[in-house]
Order: structure tokens, then sequence, then C-alpha cells
């Protein structure tokens, strides 16, 4: 069987046609798409080509790893009903922004009420800023002092939906307010950087955004989509809130191995919200992290227990993180089982990488432990990525990403595969 496996991806030919290499960034990032920057994001071009294929009007879509809602807009705007869920609060607050269409009268008149708030501050505005010192490591007293001003006006929002939307705003300036280093994915600090101005950043940033909705609103009211639904639940990916056997289509890109990287690139947001009060907390949330124990490990793929054997003469510890992240990985595949109609489809948008020198073949995995509950192979595809807000090279010796000008630095994500699989 696994020879089988690794023989099929060694046929498995660049299909140009799923570059998407002439889409633009105004492409990618059209209607809501573009409200919030997300790592490692797929581009919805390959979500409504999956959506297009493998359902028609009506049918129900999942994505058991929500991220920031590229699924359920695209579901939603093509008049299916979608269900997400993810482990992060950040991504569960954005998806939330992004998929609820608002009525432009109605959020431009709340936009005008806080922007004429908003250009009242001075230095004499009483403003209670919050106490905490991950938040004074990365912000500075006077973009703090504004940051906290603005907070505190959106939190005077009545309609959930609203503040919702304002709040999604309201993260997406917070690394530009900071001393984060601009360019980079990882938390470092650049003393250099002269923060953003926070209201002037923000009122630019929701002009963007109302844009964007405006064009949602009147996209599903033409199509008479607004009533399709399409909701987001922040829960573990192994419980899902769907009935057995009442899925069409699964569409999602699990995070990687080290996908305790994601609750650090969502620092900000979870401080300034209060999703959390303590960052390595935060950490122990996403799934295949050093941090969950290490009983009852069923990998149920023979390559994955080779890749650990292998690992585990290099560096114990980097083992057990990847045999945790197999074996969550396969429950997570159980309750997808569990809940597509038979000859419903699942796409997983996956890409390989290396630990350690060791290569990590997730494709191959996930396809061998899927097959192993009962699945089969519908269609393999192997795409170029031509770009992705995705540091894209790792430190050969760690894994962990490294910057471009690094010696030991390897492409992490040059191409990336999308399994279909069938029960």
């Amino acid at each position: 069987m696994t020879n089988n496996i690794t023989s099929h991806f060694d046929k498995t030919k660049i299909d140009p046609s799923w570059s998407f290499s002439d889409k633009t960034r105004k492409d990618t990032a059209y209607i809501t798409h573009g409200y919030h920057r997300y790592p490692a994001k797929f581009i919805p071009q390959v979500v409504s080509r999956l959506v297009e294929r493998y359902t028609k009007l009506g049918d129900l879509v999942v994505d058991p790893f929500g991220g920031c809602g590229t699924t359920l807009v695209e579901s939603k705007v093509m008049g299916r009903s979608s269900v997400a869920v993810d482990i992060n609060p950040v991504a569960v607050l954005i998806t939330k922004a992004k998929i609820t269409p608002i009525n432009p009268a109605k959020i431009e008149k709340e936009f005008e009420n806080i922007k004429i708030r908003l250009e009242a501050y001075n230095e004499k505005t009483k403003v209670k800023a919050p106490e905490h010192e991950r938040i004074d490591y990365w912000f500075k007293p006077e973009e703090k002092r504004k940051l906290a001003f603005i907070f505190a006006e959106i939190s005077r929002i009545k309609d959930q939906d609203v503040q919702d939307f304002f709040f999604c705003g309201f993260s997406n300036i917070l690394k530009n307010c900071s001393i984060w280093l601009q360019k980079s994915n990882k938390p470092t600090r650049d003393f250099e950087k002269k923060p953003s101005d926070p209201v002037k950043t923000f009122l630019k940033q929701i002009k963007m955004m109302l844009r964007g909705n405006e064009r949602l609103f009147e996209m599903l009211s033409e199509r008479k989509y607004l009533k399709v639904p399409s909701k987001v639940v922040c829960t573990d990916a192994r419980t899902i809130p769907t009935r057995d056997n009442s899925v069409n289509l699964i569409v999602t890109s699990p995070p990687y191995v080290t996908s305790y990287e994601y609750a650090d690139l969502h620092q900000l947001t979870a401080l300034w919200l209060e999703y959390t009060k303590d960052i390595s907390d935060f950490r122990k949330r996403f799934i295949g992290t050093s941090y969950h124990s290490k009983k009852n490990l069923t990998l149920n793929s023979s390559i994955a227990e080779n890749i650990r054997k292998e690992l585990l003469v290099i560096d114990r510890k980097t083992a057990e993180e990847v045999s945790t992240y197999f074996s969550e990985m396969n429950q997570v595949f159980t309750e997808m089982k569990r809940m597509l109609k038979k000859g419903g489809k699942t796409c997983i948008v996956v890409g390989n990488t290396s630990l350690q020198g060791v290569k990590i073949l997730n494709a191959e995995v996930f396809v061998e432990q899927l097959q192993n509950l009962g699945l089969k192979v519908a269609d393999i595809i192997k795409r170029e990525i031509p770009s992705k807000n995705l540091p894209s090279v790792r430190d050969k010796k760690t894994g962990k990403f490294a910057s471009i000008t690094d010696k030991n630095k390897v492409s992490a994500y040059p191409t990336e595969y999308i399994l279909v699989m069938e029960k």
C-alpha cells in the first residue's frame, strides 16, 4: 500500500491551471477576502473551483480548519450552506466579519458616528489603557493609548455583527501600530520602526472594509443568497457541529506541524481582545503542538511510523511533535468521515516540508490515513504556489521559519497538493 501511495505521488505532475498565477492581489482579495491579513491562507479561486466541481446549489460545505473563512465566503456566494470551526478565536472573529453582509446604509451610519468620536480624540481624552506587560512589550505609550480609545468606542456598539466588523478592522491594524517588525511573520521587535497612527490607520482600514461589505451585500442580494446559512464555531476540529452523513464537501487547509506559530502570529489581537492573558497558554490550544499529552497515539499510517523512526534517531522532541500531529490529524479525519455523505468528497490542501533534514510527507501520510479509514482517492492535484503570505523558507536544522538570508534555508512550500478523497 505504502509503495502504491508513493508511486502515485511520483507520477502526479504539476497542473498549471490550479496555480491561478494570472490572478492579482486584487482578484484574490475581492469582496471581503481582503479584510485581514492571515498566514498561509489559500486563495478563493481554489475553493470556488472545488465547490463548483463537487457540489450543487444548496449542498453543505464544511471546513474543519476554518482559518480566516475563505471556504465559507466562497460557499455563501455560490449558494451553498457552510459550517467552519477553528480553535483560534482570532480566526473566528475574522471569519464572522467576512461572512456577514451588513446593510451598507446601516454600517455607513455607524462608521460616521464612530469617526466623529475618534476624530475628537486629544491628549486630554480620558482613556483606560490595558495594563499588560505583553501589550507594553509591543506598543509604545501613545499608540497604546489611542488603540485603547478606539477599542472602548467599538465596545460601545450594541449590534454584535457591526461590533465584530469593527473589531476585525481593529485587529488588522495592530501590527502596523506596534513595533512588530513590519516585514516579518515572526514576532520580532523593530525599535527603529515608526508605528502608524492608530486613528488614521483604523479609519482607512474601515473604509476599505466598507467597500468589501458593500460588494458582498450587492452580490448576495442579486443572487438572492443573503439568507444562505453560514456559521463558524470556536472549537476543536475533532468536534464539528454537523450531523452524521450530512456533508457533501469538505474543503480545508490544515495547519502545519509547527502550528503553535499561528498562536504567536495572532498574539496582538488575542491580547487586546482578551482571548488570552498568557501567550504560552494560548499556544497550547493549537493542534499538533508539543504541549499535548503523548498517550494513545494512533498514527494509522506506516509512512508516518517511518517518519517517526527517522526523527527519533535525530531528535526525540521533534519526533514526538510530529507523531502527535499525525495522530491528531487522524482523529480529525475520523470526524470528517463521520459527517460526509456516501459519495461526499473531502479536499485537503497541503504541502510537504522537512524538519531536522527529514522529509515530512504530510500529503502521503494523509492519503494513507484516509484510505485506512475507508475513503478512496478521487484525485490528487499538484499545484504551484505563486505567492503566499507565509515565510517560505525554513532553517534546515531546526525546521523553524528562517529569514530569506539564512544560509541554512530550504524552500518550504514551492508546491502543494489538493487531495480529493471520496467516502
